[in-house]
């Protein structure tokens, strides 16, 4: 296995096998978190598949425009994915959606951060982005509860958009 273990890792096989924690939680969320259509046992199972059965990290997921949830959902927020996991992990998680952000296709453009959201206590990224379509996301990364999250939300259509003068 040592012999073939570099190998595996440079065609990338073998990184969902040996991903733990904040490593697993972190490619998921960047393979998963940013792809639209997803239903929450599909994520999940998708994510499983990648990394461990059950999920060695925390996973929200709700998407009303595909199907009804039982989350509270805040106001404006049509879909969200997250991932927590325990530590503080929020600079390894910024360069990490930095990175997934400016890989082709790139996640939108910086726009102010919309009414709907705000910086919490534990904050270190949130920023609003204006995607394709007019739609607008918003990415947020901190800590609460000892634990690392990483969110990507999406706004109903029409809502987020800085207004022209």
């Amino acid at each position: 296995m040592r012999l073939i273990a570099p190998f595996l890792v440079s065609l990338g096989l073998l990184v969902p096998v040996v991903a733990h924690g904040q490593d697993a939680a972190l490619a998921a969320f960047n393979a998963w978190c940013f792809k639209a259509g997803q239903t929450a046992d599909g994520i999940r199972a998708r994510m499983e598949q990648d990394t461990a059965s059950p999920l060695p990290f925390d996973l929200t997921f709700w998407d009303v425009s595909i199907e009804p949830t039982s989350h509270d959902i805040p106001a404006g927020v049509e879909r969200r994915c997250e991932v927590s996991f325990s530590g503080n992990h929020t600079e390894q998680a910024v360069q990490a959606l930095r990175r997934q952000m400016a890989t082709p296709p790139v996640f939108g453009t910086v726009i102010p951060l919309p009414a709907t959201h705000s910086a919490e206590p534990g904050t270190v990224l949130i920023e609003g982005r204006e995607l394709l379509r007019g739609r607008v996301a918003v990415v947020h990364v901190g800590r609460r509860n000892d634990q690392t999250f990483l969110a990507v939300d999406r706004l109903f259509d029409g809502l987020g958009l800085p207004r022209e003068g």
